[in-house]
């Protein structure tokens, strides 16, 4: 396609919030995504307005702490929230809208073409099952007149990637460590390639060297598969290890959005500076108590404004 000066014009005015500036379709694009919970007593909404994008072998950052709506948000994308919950808004992969899709053919996406790593992967694995049927089951849910053979090439293939000897694929979840359970998630998520990977909490739970391994191996992995990465963490410093671009969420509202330079560099919303000044480091005052994040109304209007190319603020209205 020849990209004109008016089309890229075009592109940068019209450009929608949380964007990076690419002349090309996002593979992921999420628009106005708004989620709220029905029970006895009415309805609570938990996201509300959420807009961005994932190109082709991008990693995002989403970021915030516990219970701003990252997860709601993953779980949105592929579908997975319960019947209470109302959806609206846009969601669309490589230009299908996902909301609208026929749940037959929505599962053929999860797992195929967007696949998810869990939070707790002995809560997400089968514990009465062997890790490798239960890889081999990913691969059989999509491809159902493949070999025996094949199937055992593919799983052997994906635990040789994650650093596994092909030999476990025979013991339980419970025979493995934290960090070696997580592999075998990751395994599960990419036995099928897919081009967009969520990775939902996956260093949650571990020490920090197995964290550091984990990130390395997401890293190759990426680099291996050409993936692109929605990256959910509450850590920032994981956050600005492995994202190119960051959001921070709040009260399923995102506050601010833009390069891992401006986030971490240039932050210009109070909430994302507190979480920052609340991180220890090296050379904090022992003797002093760490920042706190102050309680900000969730009610009140604002709207995300853009201050600099690609980075965007929550400001009151």
């Amino acid at each position: 396609m020849c990209i004109t000066l008016s089309h890229i014009t075009s592109v940068l005015i019209n450009r929608p919030i949380c964007d990076s500036i690419t002349f090309v379709p996002p593979l992921l694009e999420v628009r106005n995504l708004n989620i709220a919970f029905r029970s006895d007593t009415g309805e609570r909404p938990v996201v509300r307005d959420v807009n961005i994008s994932i190109a082709e072998g991008e990693v995002f950052g989403l970021v915030g702490e516990s219970g701003s709506g990252k997860s709601v948000t993953s779980l949105a994308i592929l579908r997975l929230l319960g019947p209470n919950a109302r959806v609206e808004g846009n969601i669309a992969f490589d230009g299908t809208e996902l909301l609208t899709l026929p749940e037959d053919a929505m599962r053929q996406r999860r797992g195929r073409d967007i696949a998810m790593i869990f939070q707790e992967p002995m809560t997400a694995l089968n514990p009465v099952m062997r890790v490798g049927r239960q890889i081999a089951e990913a691969v059989t849910t999509h491809e159902r007149g493949i070999s025996r053979v094949a199937i055992n090439q593919r799983v052997a293939e994906v635990l040789d990637a994650v650093a596994l000897p092909v030999a476990r694929s025979r013991d339980y979840p419970h025979q493995f460590s934290g960090g070696q359970r997580q592999r075998i998630m990751i395994a599960m998520a990419l036995v099928n390639r897919p081009r967009l990977l969520i990775a939902d909490e996956p260093t949650t739970a571990l020490d920090v060297t197995v964290q550091a391994q984990v990130l390395d191996l997401l890293a190759s992995l990426r680099e291996r598969y050409k993936l692109a990465m929605l990256f959910i963490s509450h850590d920032l410093a994981v956050v600005g290890e492995v994202a190119q671009r960051v959001a921070v969420m709040r009260y399923g509202q995102i506050l601010e959005c833009g390069t891992r330079d401006q986030i971490f560099g240039r932050p210009q919303h109070a909430y994302t500076r507190s979480l920052l000044g609340a991180v220890p480091t090296l050379t904090t005052p022992r003797d002093r108590p760490l920042a706190t994040v102050g309680i900000e109304s969730s009610n009140a209007a604002t709207a995300l404004r853009e201050i600099a190319q690609g980075h965007f603020v929550r400001t009151p209205l």
